[in-house]
């Protein structure tokens, strides 16, 4: 069921919690994308992107943003030094991010964390705010957000609808450890400091679950679009 919380746009302007103000036309829908790690939430991105739908990726524009010489790495050495450096193997200098020493520092202090998204987040709003331009004048139906921390960030209130995508435990800790040098408890420990996925699915306007298949996601997937065009 659609929320009345959600923003439809430009019915009015929008604030977020990130401090910005977006507009965007009426008959452009803006799906939020969000999900545990493992819930296979990647899987049904790339299946929206097939069907025509451009999609903001959040994880990549981060990943650009702290790449080498990238537009985040100013900020986060004049914060962190330690896990900064100056690499002029190229020819010119330009910073490199010690992604390892990051996380350690981030793991080892809430405080650092919370540093951390304060100079990501209003990168990202600005990323954010351009693929949704491009796509309005592209003149769009439906646009993606792709984010892991959607609720946590608040960019829930950005859409006009949110699907969670879930997994059971085992199916998330068995994807995970095939991708990560981690042993099972150290996936659940980091399930843990994630928004419990009943959350999730509580705040979701509707919930896709890929414990199966490809084939069965994709129906779900179909069935959930069908539902958001009938509602238009």
């Amino acid at each position: 069921m659609m929320r009345s919380a959600r923003r439809y746009w430009p019915a009015r302007l929008v604030r977020s919690p990130l401090a910005c103000q977006w507009t965007c036309p009426m008959e452009m829908r803006v799906i939020g994308l969000t999900g545990g790690m493992g819930a296979g939430k990647s899987t049904v991105a790339h299946m929206m992107r097939r069907m025509g739908m451009p999609v903001f990726d959040a994880d990549a524009a981060v990943h650009r943003l702290q790449a080498p010489g990238g537009a985040a790495l100013p900020a986060i050495a004049a914060r962190f030094p330690q896990a900064v450096r100056q690499d002029s193997a190229t020819g010119h200098a330009r910073l490199v991010l010690d992604r390892p020493a990051l996380r350690r520092i981030v793991s080892a202090s809430p405080d650092a964390l919370s540093v951390l998204e304060a100079i990501m987040h209003p990168l990202l709003r600005k990323q954010a705010q351009r693929f949704l331009h491009q796509a309005r004048r592209r003149q769009k139906r439906a646009v993606v957000l792709d984010v892991p921390l959607l609720f946590e960030a608040g960019w829930d209130r950005l859409c006009d609808a949110v699907i969670v995508v879930t997994a059971p435990p085992p199916v998330q800790i068995a994807r995970i450890r095939a991708r990560r040098a981690m042993s099972a408890e150290e996936v659940r420990a980091l399930l843990r400091r994630q928004m419990p996925d009943q959350e999730r699915r509580r705040r979701a306007d509707h919930i896709i679950r890929t414990g199966l298949n490809r084939h069965e996601t994709r129906r779900q997937l179909l069935s959930v679009l069908r539902k958001m065009k009938a509602h238009d």
